[in-house]
């Protein structure tokens, strides 16, 4: 499925970007290394949460509400 995005979806990302190089004090090394280190522990949430789902943990019903 092909992702569609909006005028506003490009806006509201355009901000989120200025916020973040903002907050790196206009670094945008430093704001790239932001996110690259943000996106790390996502996917290692997730991972976590897959090997949870595998392995049957007993809040499996919460976890399936987490992935989906």
């Amino acid at each position: 499925m092909p992702m569609t995005h909006t005028l506003k979806d490009c806006l509201s990302n355009e901000a989120a970007i200025d916020g973040i190089i903002a907050t790196c004090d206009g670094d945008t090394r430093g704001a790239i290394s932001f996110l690259l280190l943000v996106n790390e522990q996502l996917v290692t949430e997730l991972r976590q949460l897959y090997a949870a789902f595998e392995h049957g943990s007993p809040s499996e019903g919460r976890v399936k509400k987490l992935l989906h």
